[in-house]
């Protein structure tokens, strides 16, 4: 019996990194099912820039001409805005939002978000058709496109219930699958710079994940040895490599707005100065990046480390920090911390990736390369969290029964 009860217990993060196998499966399946009237020779020996890696992050195939060209970023957008506009409302008001509502809700704007990104998307792809036929291939194209982002979005959902890592699992994929496309079409010597400036971002990466910043606590219900040894921990990176990833969705609307105006106003110098401009091989395309990083990263701090929620639940509960008034003194104490260490992060977050698109702009990287050291910090930061939740999926596997 106890070897019976091992034995199932073994089963569970086994089962888990199963149908997390078999998710990727259909997902690389998908990302290798072309477009309908794709040309496909068009993409055969087309070069990677720094925005096209990086926006592959959260895309499908790196040439984005796949039934998962969109890949995750619409739901991304979709769940990051809802969760913004929820954190700004009153503890009241978020009381009376259910779960189910903002499901609701994070699907019908992944949906618009998918159909605006797919009508875009569709003008810069090559047809191997004309006239009529390239028409309909468009159409049928934008289809393809929608269709393939709300599969992801259920893919990612049942690999949330079920399997390990959730989305960042489809994001780990096509991270590797970028380097990989990358590392292939580039010779020995020009990955030198890059991998010596990739050791360091990874070197600073790891610190940040494992570093915190603890405040004293003081729990009303501990009244042993223990009781001197409680904290409230805050990751010196709160956020992860969270921000980065979708600071490159964030990148994208500002790109579609300039996009939709050119085509709405063809010939205006203006907007053809912006949309020339606002790549990211451009200084103001990386300024506006970085810009974009920084503010995610202030924002996403401020919305899931909230300190008006945490000195609630302190409130609630009975607790307080160690010689801090309870009530808005404990706001203002944890408010400026958190400020200042969403500070520090952003600023090391941006530095990470500010470094190697100023050497490219300045001829010390090749263009193609400068986004490798940007994917592997990522690459860390995600494995770091996969690593943890498949160790507590196994020290829960490690639990005897009472009965």
């Amino acid at each position: 019996m106890p070897g019976m009860r091992l034995n199932r217990k073994e089963s569970i993060l086994k089962y888990k990194l199963l149908y997390t196998a078999l998710v990727l499966l259909l997902y690389l399946l998908g990302k290798n099912m072309p477009l309908y009237g794709i040309d496909l020779s068009a993409y055969v020996n087309r070069t990677l820039d720094t925005e096209a890696l990086l926006i592959q992050a959260i895309s499908g195939d790196v040439f984005r001409c796949s039934v998962f060209a969109l890949g995750i970023s619409p739901y991304m957008m979709a769940s990051i805005l809802v969760q913004m506009v929820v954190a700004c409302r009153s503890a009241d008001a978020k009381a009376r939002i259910s779960p189910k509502k903002k499901n609701r809700i994070s699907l019908e704007l992944t949906f618009i978000f998918a159909l605006f990104q797919a009508l875009f998307r569709v003008r810069e792809l090559s047809y191997a058709v004309t006239g009529y036929q390239l028409l309909f291939a468009q159409v049928v194209s934008v289809a393809e496109m929608v269709a393939g982002a709300m599969i992801i979005l259920w893919m990612a959902d049942q690999n949330k219930k079920y399997g390990v890592g959730g989305q960042t699992a489809l994001i780990f994929v096509n991270i590797m699958d970028g380097i990989a496309v990358l590392l292939t079409k580039c010779s020995p010597e020009s990955l030198v710079i890059p991998l010596v400036v990739s050791l360091i971002v990874v070197t600073l990466m790891v610190i940040l994940e494992n570093s915190e910043k603890r405040i004293p606590l003081q729990r009303i219900s501990i009244h042993n040895i223990y009781a001197d040894k409680n904290y409230l921990a805050i990751k010196l990176n709160p956020i992860g490599v969270m921000p980065v990833m979708f600071s490159t969705a964030f990148f994208m609307l500002p790109q579609l707005l300039v996009t939709g105006l050119a085509w709405l106003f063809p010939g205006q110098e203006t907007i053809l100065w912006w949309q020339e401009n606002l790549v990211l091989s451009k200084p103001l395309g990386v300024a506006v990046y970085i810009a974009v990083l920084y503010g995610l990263t202030i924002g996403f701090s401020r919305v899931f480390l909230n300190p008006s929620e945490i000195t609630e639940q302190f409130l609630k509960s009975g607790d307080s920090l160690v010689g801090i008034h309870a009530g808005r003194d404990t706001k203002r104490y944890l408010s400026r911390n958190i400020t200042r260490i969403s500070l520090f992060s952003a600023t090391a977050l941006s530095l990470c990736l500010s470094v190697p698109m100023v050497m490219r702009l300045n001829g010390y990287m090749d263009e193609s390369l400068t986004a490798l050291p940007t994917s592997i910090m990522m690459l860390t930061g995600i494995w770091s969290n996969l690593y943890r939740e498949i160790l507590a999926i196994r020290d829960m596997d490690a639990y005897e029964p009472f009965i």
